[in-house]
C-alpha cells in the first residue's frame, strides 16, 4: 500500500512541476512573441484550469477516502 500511495505523490509531484515549467515557458515565450501573443495566453490559461482540475479531484480523492475509513 505504500508503494501504491508513493506513486500517487510522485504523480501529483511531476504534475505540479511540469505545470510550473509550461506556464514559466509559456509566460517567456508571450513575452517575446507579440504576433502569437493570443495563442500563448490561451496556453498559459489552459495550463492554469488543468492544474486547478487535477488538484481539485485529488483533494475530492482524499475527502471521500477520508470519509470511508
Amino acid at each position: 500500500m505504500t508503494t501504491l500511495e508513493e506513486l500517487a505523490q510522485a504523480c501529483i509531484l511531476l504534475i505540479r512541476v511540469g505545470c510550473v515549467f509550461r506556464l514559466i515557458y509559456s509566460m517567456v515565450r508571450l513575452s517575446g512573441a507579440d504576433e502569437e501573443a493570443t495563442k500563448y495566453k490561451k496556453r498559459a490559461r489552459n495550463v492554469v484550469i488543468f492544474y486547478l482540475l487535477a488538484e481539485s479531484i485529488w483533494q475530492v480523492k482524499e475527502i471521500i477516502l477520508f470519509y470511508y475509513r
